[in-house]
């Protein structure tokens, strides 16, 4: 066999083994990374028809894990994702001081990492596993604020995790009264 006739040969099964031909492994594993694609896509259209604002959010959490990855303090992805805020123009004020009230009265103060769009509440994490601790957190938060939605976002996985939160007590109980 000629040099060039063998060159071109293995040239091809180089090329068959890139894009799967012939090779049933890698072939399904394309095929799997097509359904999750898919299927991601579906998700985030749905997602963005339900609640755009909320999605932007995320989407600029999304952007901001891509390019730093995991392993920062939560401080630098705080001031990624206002820069991220920024250039997505969701509007946003960062370390909103809330009030907590009993009985009328002021009785404590946090301060949210970020209120988007001026109504939800956007609390970042950079741990490795979020243990439930955090939930609680922002579902007080809401509770205490006139508030009714709140993201949880934690940087610190390996992929970016979030969480969705709806809090419309006062809206429920007006209605059962009513």
């Amino acid at each position: 066999m000629n040099p060039q006739k063998k060159h071109l040969q293995i040239t091809q099964r180089a090329a068959d083994l890139i894009t799967g031909k012939n090779n049933p492994q890698i072939t399904q594993i394309n095929a799997d990374s097509e359904k999750e694609n898919n299927l991601r896509k579906s998700v985030q259209s749905a997602d963005s028809k339900r609640d755009p604002q909320t999605y932007a959010i995320i989407g600029a959490a999304m952007t901001v894990h891509r390019e730093l990855g995991h392993g920062f303090l939560e401080t630098v992805y705080q001031a990624a994702l206002e820069k991220e805020f920024q250039c997505q123009q969701i509007s946003y004020e960062r370390e909103k001081r809330l009030s907590v009230s009993y009985r009328g009265e002021v009785i404590a103060e946090y301060q949210a990492d970020f209120i988007c769009y001026g109504n939800v509440i956007v609390e970042l994490k950079a741990l490795r596993k979020l243990s439930g601790a955090e939930d609680a957190q922002i579902i007080n938060y809401l509770k205490a604020t006139d508030l009714e939605r709140g993201l949880l976002i934690n940087f610190g996985a390996r992929s970016l995790e979030y969480k969705r939160f709806v809090f419309n007590l006062r809206k429920s109980a007006q209605s059962a009264d009513g």
